[in-house]
């Protein structure tokens, strides 16, 4: 009676059981530790110094970099944060240019990452194509791609020394330029790097650039990178209001005399009626600027025209 029955061998075998258990088996793979380094780090925030330094470069970089491209609507700095060197570098696209630059005295050297998308679409723009960028399959670029390469990285390098000026003055030069990004290496692979994503919109199409700083690289001037106290005076805002100030045209008036005057004698004034006013060339006579009285001149002439010499300020008391 109990060779009816069948055992579990059988009824695995029937069912396919066995067979699946060998298999999960066999796949199963020793457990090996966890390598927490090689995880990527991105930690955004935390450098408000780096922060406004380059909201000033902007503003600087935008009025140069129209003097080459009227096209530019505006130039934005998307995010600042710390990452891997290795990571950032694959997520640039093919052909780039790789300027590697100094900020003398401070130590190791930084880049400047521009992408062919954004070559590509100054190019098409200056010869009067669509705001967007052409296909490319593999090239490098040629003479006149990079002659406007060239022409961006001094505008944007030259402006952005300018900035530093007002705090910190520093010397950039470019070590070289380079097309392959395996001689664009300025720190180790897993070494930590601020990266600055800038995007310049021409036309309408957001084209991508990038800065790239060691993280060890500004260690002699942390209290200025990680603090606002040193940019209490925008020196770009201070120099441009200067500029639109000693433009300005201002109405000058010499008051040489008040007199009292009855409605009827005005009244009988005619054209050529001589108005006798008893100055001399001895008095100080009040200066106004814009209806304030800002000065006191002495009564004179240069030449067929009348001038008044300032002798000295008022103050606003006086």
């Amino acid at each position: 009676m109990s060779d009816e029955f069948l055992s579990q061998e059988e009824i695995d075998a029937l069912l396919g059981g066995g067979e699946e258990e060998k298999k999960e088996e066999e796949v199963k793979e020793p457990i090996a530790p966890f390598d927490f380094s090689q995880v990527e780090h991105i930690k955004k925030g935390g450098l408000p110094g780096f922060e406004l330094i380059f909201e000033r470069w902007i503003k600087a970089f935008r009025e140069e970099v129209r003097k080459i491209l009227p096209h530019v609507n505006m130039i934005t700095k998307e995010n600042i944060y710390i990452s891997r060197f290795q990571s950032f570098m694959l997520k640039i696209p093919l052909p780039s240019s790789y300027t590697i630059f100094s900020m003398r005295p401070l130590k190791e050297s930084a880049l400047l990452v521009v992408d062919s998308r954004l070559v590509f679409t100054v190019i098409s723009v200056l010869f009067g194509g669509p705001a967007k960028p052409f296909k490319v399959e593999g090239r490098e670029f040629t003479k006149l791609e990079m002659k406007v390469v060239q022409d961006f990285i001094n505008a944007a390098l030259k402006t952005f020394e300018q900035v530093w000026d007002a705090f910190y003055p520093v010397m950039i030069e470019i070590r070289s330029i380079e097309l392959n990004p395996s001689l664009a290496r300025i720190v180790s692979p897993n070494e930590k790097v601020v990266i600055v994503e800038c995007k310049m919109d021409i036309d309408g199409y957001e084209a991508p650039f990038y800065y790239c700083f060691p993280q060890s690289m500004f260690l002699p001037i942390k209290e200025i990178i990680y603090s606002q106290v040193a940019f209490a005076e925008d020196p770009v805002w201070k120099k441009n209001i200067e500029e639109k100030i000693y433009k300005l045209n201002v109405k000058l008036k010499l008051e040489l005399v008040r007199k009292k005057t009855k409605i009827r004698d005005i009244l009988s004034w005619e054209e050529g009626t001589e108005i006798p006013l008893f100055v001399s060339k001895e008095e100080e006579f009040s200066l106004y600027v814009e209806d304030r009285h800002k000065f006191m001149a002495k009564l004179g002439k240069v030449k067929d025209k009348y001038a008044a010499m300032i002798t000295k300020p008022v103050l606003e008391e006086e």
